[in-house]
């Protein structure tokens, strides 16, 4: 009987690894793990962290529906918010227009301290020395949100990757 269990597992793997949302697809590179579903996520990843850092970056994954979400500058500015620059001043910020994959996109770049949204998403405590990378993608069926946030040097390390799989966005179907 385990045994039928285990190959029922893997028949629906597949499908609970589907790595798509908001009529978007991609394909995660080696290295990263997919881990457990979360409420309001479409995906979560676990990259690795570099010599020095004791944990990987996080890369969480959002599609709250069509016309859903807010604006992007709207969620531009919450990601910044969640940071604090020097002496609680304002972080290094750095955002500009991309294209990935021919999708529209809005990169964001964020350096400091990394507080969290405040609704209990983040670290429990806050974190210096903190970056996030990331990128609002104008899917078919409307924004995707890309949020890579952990240590400076680990997200720094993962920026790459993160872009290839971004460029490796496909509109599903």
């Amino acid at each position: 009987m385990p045994r039928l269990l285990a190959l029922a597992f893997l028949a629906v793997a597949p499908t609970a690894l589907a790595q798509e949302a908001g009529g978007l697809t991609w394909t995660a590179p080696a290295g990263w793990t997919l881990e457990a579903p979360r409420p309001m996520r479409a995906a979560t990843y676990r990259l690795p962290a570099v010599k020095g850092d004791t944990q990987g970056p996080e890369l969480a994954v959002f599609f709250f529906g069509t016309g859903q979400g807010g604006s992007v500058e709207a969620n531009v500015q919450r990601w910044v918010g969640q940071f604090q620059g020097a002496k609680g001043g304002a972080p290094e910020t750095k955002t500009k227009k991309e294209t990935f994959a021919g999708f529209p996109a809005t990169w964001v770049d964020v350096k400091g301290t990394y507080a969290g949204s405040g609704m209990g998403m983040g670290p429990k405590e806050p974190q210096p020395g903190s970056r996030l990378l990331g990128a609002i993608v104008e899917g078919p069926q409307g924004p995707v949100f890309f949020k890579l946030t952990g240590p400076e040097k680990s997200v720094g390390a993962s920026e790459k990757d993160f872009r290839k799989a971004l460029g490796s966005l496909k509109k599903k179907g």
